[in-house]
């Protein structure tokens, strides 16, 4: 029971630690509570590809990529438009064929070499579920192989 309490200040927390609803364990060393980190609001989209061993997900400027095979298949973006749906990575020679078969699916007006599904767009919660599922049947027109980033110099 001693380890338990050992980092903790009795002149601020006079009472049993449990009576205040912390632990060791969601403190910081300077006695800060730990905060989780806030799961982007449409991880529901992707529940289907995490179960895969191959899926990763990353921070991508403010916006979550998704990784499958290797590939970036998805970017869930949550912002301001055109900034708040699903980015599509793929290759432009796969947009036309794509946008028949999902048809609010547009040309990002900014990436305009990804596809863009809106989240404020018609059935978005049907159509992307069907677009994650093309993606977990391994869809060849979905993804994009990810470029390599060059190495930084070492500062010497």
């Amino acid at each position: 029971m001693v380890a338990e309490y050992a980092k903790i200040n009795y002149a601020v927390y006079p009472k049993p630690i449990e009576y205040y609803g912390i632990d060791n364990f969601s403190m910081t060393s300077s006695g800060k509570k730990k905060t989780k980190p806030k799961q982007h609001p449409l991880m529901w989209v992707v529940e289907s590809l995490q179960d895969e061993p191959s899926y990763l997900e990353k921070p991508m400027f403010g916006c979550q990529a998704c990784y499958l095979y290797g590939q970036l298949v998805l970017v869930l973006t949550s912002g301001e438009e055109p900034w708040n749906g699903l980015l599509i990575p793929t290759d432009h020679q796969f947009h036309d064929d794509i946008q028949k078969d999902f048809p609010y699916v547009v040309q990002h007006p900014v990436l305009k070499k990804w596809l863009y599904l809106p989240e404020a767009s018609e059935d978005f919660e049907s159509m992307a579920m069907d677009i994650v599922e093309m993606i977990r049947i391994g869809d060849q027109r979905f993804g994009v192989e990810p470029k390599e980033r060059a190495k930084r110099k070492s500062k010497q």
